[in-house]
């Protein structure tokens, strides 16, 4: 079946996730106010705010202590997806839920959405206290053949049909990832971007955005604020709804002119004009065929392998 087809075939569903859009649309995190967990000024070194206020979390940053008592106030409960078919999840699936088990958000309710094509690719775990695995059969019938399409469309069916009343916020990694160090309450926020690990320390007018015209992805030379890395992203789960939405929507108008961009570009677009309430340094998915610069000085998530997707 023709890509093109297969992504119409979303529609249906995508007015469904509209619609609960609308319905919460003044859905949003209750954060503490940055002066009281927030020192920019203990890492003169790198970019710690953005020029729209959003606090950049480097090690060193935040303070620990403050954030968990708030959060442990509200009783949270987390959710962390993933999606991993055929051989990404025979190599790398086993190693990124045990990582996460012990690194992910420790001392939090946490579910753990894994999104498989078979039950005989999930490994047998001992779960930590307050972890719950969730799985979810991703069928191949009716399902875009492109890997992101098929990631993100699944997800964003799964937060319509339950996950957007499970979980307080949700994070989506990609399955070649894998925890080295702990990631805690300092990534929550409404709408959480990560930096890409590479074009953090290149010049901005080199960055690979999408330049065409007429993509929907399209951000022109000499506007742009950072890079960030589809690999992880995360929020409260309506504001994860309207990336996805907006995504499937592009790639939906890219397709009607011609044109096939990539999701990260996509996703590029979408917060240069959504801009990020937080954003995650390049500590937090530093590919790990590199030895980090000075500026990275605790790698909490590393990326195991080159791109092939």
């Amino acid at each position: 079946m023709h890509l093109k087809r297969k992504v119409l075939l979303l529609v249906p569903w995508l007015s469904a996730l509209l619609l609960l859009k609308r319905y919460f649309r003044n859905d949003r995190a209750e954060e503490l106010p940055l002066s009281e967990w927030f020192d920019p000024r203990t890492r003169p070194d790198v970019v710690t705010t953005t020029s729209w206020h959003a606090p950049v979390i480097w090690e060193g940053t935040f303070r620990r202590q403050v954030l968990q008592r708030h959060y442990r106030k509200r009783n949270l409960t987390l959710g962390l997806a993933v999606f991993a078919t055929g051989s990404l999840a025979d190599e790398y699936l086993e190693p990124f839920l045990l990582s996460a088990n012990e690194y992910f958000m420790r001392g939090h309710r946490v579910v753990f959405y894994v999104l498989v094509d078979t039950l005989d690719r999930l490994p047998e775990l001992e779960w930590g206290p307050l972890r719950r695995l969730k799985v979810f059969i991703v069928s191949e019938d009716g399902w875009p053949s492109d890997f992101h399409l098929r990631r993100m469309s699944s997800l964003g069916r799964h937060i319509v049909e339950g996950i957007q009343g499970e979980v307080d916020f949700l994070f989506g990694m990609t399955v070649t990832q894998i925890f080295q160090n702990h990631v805690g309450v300092e990534a929550l926020g409404t709408r959480v971007a990560q930096l890409h690990g590479w074009w953090y320390f290149q010049n901005t007018r080199s960055f690979p955005y999408e330049r065409r015209p007429t993509s929907a992805a399209c951000i022109p030379f000499g506007q742009g604020d950072f890079y960030y890395d589809g690999a992880f992203m995360g929020g409260t789960p309506l504001e994860v709804l309207d990336l996805i939405d907006e995504y499937l929507k592009g790639v939906i108008h890219d397709l009607n002119t011609g044109l096939n961009s990539t999701y990260e570009k996509h996703l590029n677009k979408y917060f240069f004009l959504r801009k990020p309430t937080k954003l995650l340094s390049p500590e937090y998915n530093w590919d790990a065929e590199f030895y980090p610069p000075p500026q990275v000085q605790y790698v909490k998530v590393a990326q195991r392998s080159k791109r092939r997707f």
